[in-house]
């Protein structure tokens, strides 16, 4: 009984490692080959696939998800000589997980030569410059050679970034000068548009304030004058309204003549030849004043008033 009991022990465990074999499960994006005696027989998809056991196997499991891949950094010689470095990222995807299997040995590391030489060529032909102001450029150029070159291998390369572009420390110690010095020459160059715009505005503002002040000064005067004219006017057609005679005329000229005199400034000043007329007129007036208050008591020619005053003719006024 115990040879039976191991022969049926045995067959149940190779039955087990049959299932076992038989059944295999992949995961979702991902995809795995199948060989039958080291032939290629098909690719299973994500999900529950039935092989046949102890024949077919399972040669290979491939990632179809998108892939990062950095690379180190390469020494490139520029246009002009110079020696720069350059990271690389790649991101690519397997399309064609058989390709991928059986048309290259490591895709990874024929994609981290492809793109060395592609940078090399594309490098070559241009000065320092230009590769650390055209990383666009460069990843473009170098995104078409990839995809072109790795589309028979099952996989399309979607993105190619330039991490870093590293001259040497000598030319990066001349390029941080060269920028220091730009960057002392533009604000120079500013600090004096400044100060040119701030003049310019200085005097704009200067011009605009006399010609504003002169405006205001004429339009002053302007002002005073028509006030002027305005009281004279008044005053002129007051004497007509009130029917002023040579007396009256006469006093407000006296009284004028103290104003005429004032100032430090008048040293000097001329009597005018109508100042007798003007004290003859008044003094007219005073004798008719003291003649009203005599001849009240009995002492003067009431009866004439030609022999008292002298009779003037109302002078004129235009």
């Amino acid at each position: 009984m115990e040879p039976v009991i191991i022969v049926l022990i045995i067959l149940v465990v190779l039955v087990f490692i049959a299932l076992i074999k038989t059944i295999q499960v992949i995961p979702q994006a991902s995809a795995a080959i199948v060989e039958r005696f080291g032939r290629y027989t098909r690719t299973l998809n994500a999900g529950l696939n039935i092989v046949v056991p102890f024949i077919d196997t399972i040669r290979n499991r491939i990632d179809l998800r998108e892939q990062v891949v950095p690379f180190p950094p390469q020494p490139v010689i520029t246009q002009d000589n110079l020696v720069v470095n350059i990271d690389t990222v790649i991101y690519y995807q397997v399309t064609d997980a058989r390709a991928a299997t059986y048309e290259v040995a490591s895709y990874i590391q024929a994609i981290e030569q492809l793109t060395v030489t592609t940078l090399r060529n594309i490098i070559g032909g241009m000065d320092l410059e230009r590769t650390l102001t055209s990383r666009e450029e460069i990843n473009a150029a170098l995104r078409g050679v990839l995809d072109e070159a790795t589309g028979k291998w099952g996989i399309r390369v979607n993105r190619v970034e330039l991490k870093a572009i590293e001259p040497p420390t000598s030319i990066q110690d001349s390029m941080e000068k060269q920028m220091r010095a730009d960057r002392d020459k533009r604000a120079a160059i500013l600090t004096a548009e400044g100060t040119r715009q701030a003049a310019i505005l200085t005097a704009e503002g200067e011009k605009q304030s006399q010609i504003l002040r002169a405006e205001g000064e004429a339009k002053a005067a302007a002002l005073r004058a028509e006030g002027e004219a305005q009281a004279v006017r008044t005053v002129f057609e007051a004497i007509h309204a009130g029917d002023a005679d040579q007396k009256l005329l006469s006093y407000q000229y006296l009284q004028m003549l103290p104003k005429i005199a004032e100032g430090d400034a008048n040293k000097l000043w001329i009597v005018p030849s109508e100042i007798g007329d003007a004290l003859k007129g008044l003094s007219g007036a005073m004798g008719n004043f003291g003649n009203l208050g005599g001849g009240s008591g009995g002492g003067g020619n009431s009866g004439n008033g030609d022999s008292g005053t002298e009779r003037r003719e109302k002078p004129s006024i235009d």
